[in-house]
């Protein structure tokens, strides 16, 4: 009898990383609820930014017909991974098991959140403030990824986020430190980019830090750039913002043609 072959491959290391770039780099993404009046599952389009630690955050209307699904039912599911050129299927995407937490007004959770997502959706700025306007945090509870043909893995809550501990250390030092790099370090920032997300020149933002790495985004466009360690406290980060500068500067002129 032949033997059946084993569809889920072993999360390693690569997998965990490719499953944490597409939750940080996304813009937008396809939530799934349950309809409270069907039982039925609903799907939506919702714009996405993610905590310090890499829980999803989103921004949504209380007129909206999933908002009054996740405060009947938690339980939901997002999709995230843009298809890109080609064959849509042939693109990475991650489905992550979620328990909605709505964030109440006033509190340091909400505040956090919305610092983070306006840096990524400035435009919601616009209705951030409107009263049936609310932030929700998606706790991960595990994801499916599919890394391409013939590459699926299961990961669980601890392979999506980042240490919890050193994502409130760094909390309180992240706006200032974004602030100064895309004020003062336009030139290090378009390192970070080329030398280490290949990304083509363009204007690169910071848009988040995170014990794991920088979110850059340059118009629609984003890329994320990983440390080659984790940070362990935020007192590392502007030793590891100057050394990563060095090294990209090393390898773009590694990389120049020879005259």
């Amino acid at each position: 009898m032949e033997e059946k072959k084993e569809v889920i491959r072993p999360t390693d290391a690569e997998a965990i990383r490719l499953a944490r770039t597409l939750i940080r780099t996304a813009r937008f993404g396809a939530i799934a609820v349950l309809d409270p009046a069907t039982g039925a599952p609903l799907a939506s389009r919702v714009g996405v930014a993610t905590d310090i630690d890499g829980a999803p955050l989103i921004l949504v209307s209380m007129l909206a017909a999933h908002t009054r699904s996740l405060l009947a039912d938690s339980r939901c599911s997002l999709l995230v991974g843009e298809p890109g050129k080609g064959d849509p299927l042939a693109h990475p995407r991650i489905t992550i098991s979620c328990r909605a937490l709505q964030l109440q007004r006033e509190t340091p959770e909400q505040a956090r959140a919305e610092r983070r997502y306006l840096n990524r959706h400035p435009k919601a700025r616009l209705y951030v403030g409107l009263g049936d306007f609310h932030f929700f945090r998606l706790e991960p509870e595990g994801a499916s990824l599919n890394g391409g043909f013939g590459k699926a893995y299961v990961l669980g809550r601890s392979e999506l986020l980042a240490d919890s501990d050193v994502a409130q250390d760094l909390a309180g030092a992240e706006q200032s430190a974004i602030d100064h790099m895309n004020s003062d370090h336009a030139d290090a920032i378009s390192v970070y980019a080329r030398a280490f997300a290949g990304a083509s020149e363009a204007k690169w933002t910071i848009t988040g830090i995170d014990p794991d790495g920088l979110d850059l985004a340059a118009g629609d466009e984003t890329r994320r750039v990983f440390f080659p360690e984790p940070l362990a406290s935020s007192g590392d980060l502007r030793k590891i913002l100057v050394e990563l500068a060095g090294e990209g500067r090393r390898k773009l002129a590694g990389s120049s043609p020879q005259m």
